[in-house]
Order: structure tokens, then sequence, then C-alpha cells
């Protein structure tokens, strides 16, 4: 089970935690040092695809010289996004780890990152109230 704790801070801000001791600020669009919760958004389906994809190409032997990606939405409502679109941005060191990555990225893509597929199928989410 995933299990964040968010929270405000003394300062007026924001902070989400995990167990495991991690945590990141969240503000609003005009703060500095804040990710907004639409950007968490995003990088929480950048992060699901890119640790995936990163260990997966590296053990079919093809470890990618740079690897990254923009993940990016606009706002079609006030309070609702349109598509979520995920561009890598790639150095690979053959053509065969273009296949391989593009093969991985795929597949996680469509079958494994937790994250997209969630979003994409409509994930419920239940508010409880003390």
């Amino acid at each position: 089970m995933a299990n964040v704790r968010v929270e405000r801070t003394e300062e007026g801000g924001f902070r989400a935690t995990n167990a495991r001791g991690a945590e990141v600020l969240i503000g609003g669009g005009d703060e500095d040092g804040v990710f907004t919760p639409v950007e968490l958004l995003l990088a929480a389906v950048g992060g699901c695809n890119i640790v995936t994809v990163e260990p997966l190409t590296a053990k079919r032997g093809h470890r990618l010289v740079r690897l990254a990606m923009t993940v990016q939405a606009e706002k079609v409502e006030p309070n609702k996004l349109g598509p979520v679109t995920i561009t890598y941005d790639v150095e690979l060191p053959s053509d065969e780890a273009d296949e391989v990555f593009r093969a991985v990225a795929g597949r996680v893509h469509e079958k494994y990152c937790t994250v997209s597929r969630s979003l994409e199928e409509g994930t419920e989410v239940r508010l409880e109230l003390p």
C-alpha cells in the first residue's frame, strides 16, 4: 500500500512526507521552491515511467547515454487536465539500443506504469472525513 502524509507547515506552506523520510514541498504556482499539486501528478507519471524503463533497458544490455523526459498537460477546464504527454529525451549508444528502448518504453507505458494506468482507467478517489 502506498501512503503519503500531507500537512501544513508552521510557515504556512505544505509538505508531503513518506514513511522513508522523503519530503516534497507543495504550494501555488506563484511560489518559489515548491511543486504545485498538478506538477507532482506529472512528476509521478514521468517518474513511474522512467524508473521502470531505465533498469529494463540496462538489463537488456543497453545502458542509455542520456535518459530524461518532459511530462506536460494543459488544463482544459479550471479544475481538469487534458491529455498528459510524455516526451522522452534520450541518447542511445546504438541502433540496437533504439529498438530495445522503444519496445521497453512502449510496454512500460501500456502495461507497467501504475500511475499512468491508474489515470487512464480513472481510479476512484474516496474522501473520508473525521
